[in-house]
């Protein structure tokens, strides 16, 4: 098998063809070096090493200052064109102290108390959706994708008349190379990825400047030492929330039906005890899932790492999906174990300044759906998985549903 993690076929291959590569991948004795494919809108780089193993993710994560999120970006392999930057430049691409202003900022307005807020409506929107369920539907549209995206949206005080319209533009942005969100036309990808992300910019801005409501009119008031953030910064922090807030829960919710339908053991487990077992078992899914496959740091001086040395200006890539399967960390890594205990999974990002600052809200979403489900459908299935053809983000387009 070729083995290219830079090739856009590479990451349309069966999952178990991944699994084989990536277990390739953690066998060799130092980090596998690739180059970086030719696109469009960037100048081709210098490659990558593609960390793979658990250890070396935590220890990348850990050490900011060396592994660096702002020169590029973070969330492509080829450096960010600086037009990019105004629609995709929030804090995940950035270092600090800029990064730690942003984030101080933010944080204020995504408290467990701001969010607490929300909780009643999670749980009642989570009864609307399984309540409306039919056998045969598409559950990622039904469903999983339904959840984060109204609570997104109402947290941001953006109403329903615009939920399609985020969505569609949040598909698109993370559609990767899939045909079904490019129609296989990768020539002007760049202007229309411009597109998507001014137009999710506008829509947050038009919002913030009218009447701000819940989290955006928090985001707008917020001041930290006389800081605010500017419109730019506040509508390059909503693409990220939709993104990272949307997308990838709806792609655990999606992998998280999947993995009990393969598992009737687990899920009888999980149903002799569900308010017991479902946080084990959110965080097991989490693991698998591993929504996001990657972000990209670059080093910023000679640093040695687990014994290997990493030259300043070279690129490494932090393959959270391969870490989250490393046999030296877990046990029958591949088997879903919803009492898995310790489970120190990187599906949130590793340990240090960019982890995930939605991961609460994303496990309370996760928890009260399946509790939801489980409860009212404690037999559903889901069929078969569409799986998106992108290398940064793990997704399921589309899977039927039944019971």
């Amino acid at each position: 098998m070729t083995l290219d993690l830079s090739d856009p076929a590479f990451w349309a291959r069966p999952m178990a063809e991944r699994e084989e590569a990536f277990d390739q991948l953690r066998a060799l004795d130092r980090p596998a070096f690739f180059e970086e494919m030719e696109i469009s809108f960037a100048p081709r780089g210098p490659g990558y090493h593609a960390l793979v193993r658990h250890a070396d993710i935590l220890e990348a994560s850990r050490n900011p200052e060396v592994f660096s999120s702002g020169q590029g970006g973070a969330t492509n392999i080829p450096d960010m064109p600086p037009e990019f930057t105004e629609y995709f430049g929030s804090m995940i691409n950035m270092d600090d102290p800029r990064h730690a202003r942003l984030r101080r900022i933010v944080s204020r307005a995504f408290t467990p108390k701001m969010i607490k807020q929300f909780e009643l409506d999670v749980q009642a929107e989570a009864a609307r959706i399984v309540a409306g369920l039919q056998s045969g539907d598409d559950f990622v549209l039904k469903a999983a994708s339904r959840l984060p995206l109204k609570i997104i949206c109402d947290m941001m005080g953006i109403g329903e008349e615009s939920y399609d319209f985020v969505f569609e533009r949040s598909n698109f942005i993370l559609g990767g190379f899939d045909p079904e969100y490019t129609g296989g036309n990768l020539e002007d990808l760049a202007t229309r990825l411009l597109a998507a992300g001014m137009e999710l910019q506008e829509l947050v801005q038009r919002l913030a400047s009218a009447e701000p409501r819940g989290l955006t009119a928090a985001l707008v008031n917020a001041n930290i030492d006389g800081e605010r953030l500017t419109m730019q910064e506040l509508g390059s922090f909503f693409i990220l929330l939709v993104i990272a807030g949307n997308e990838t829960t709806r792609n655990a919710i999606s992998y998280g039906l999947r993995l009990l339908t393969r598992n009737p053991a687990q899920r009888a487990l999980l149903l002799e005890d569900l308010d017991g077992r479902l946080p084990g078992a959110v965080e097991e899914i989490v693991r698998l899932a591993s929504p996001v496959n990657f972000m990209r740091r670059k080093v910023t001086r000679d640093f040695t790492m687990n014994g290997n040395l990493y030259r300043e200006g070279e690129k490494v890539v932090l393959f959270y999906w391969a870490a989250n399967r490393d046999p030296s960390v877990f046990a029958s890594p591949y088997s879903f174990d919803i009492l898995r205990n310790p489970n120190p999974h990187v599906g949130y990002g590793g340990p240090g300044p960019h982890f995930c600052l939605g991961a609460h809200l994303a496990r309370r979403e996760i928890t009260v759906l399946f509790r939801e489900l489980l409860t009212r459908l404690p037999h559903i299935e889901g069929g078969k998985p569409d799986r998106l053809h992108s290398s940064f983000i793990n997704g399921i387009k589309h899977m039927q549903c039944t019971f």
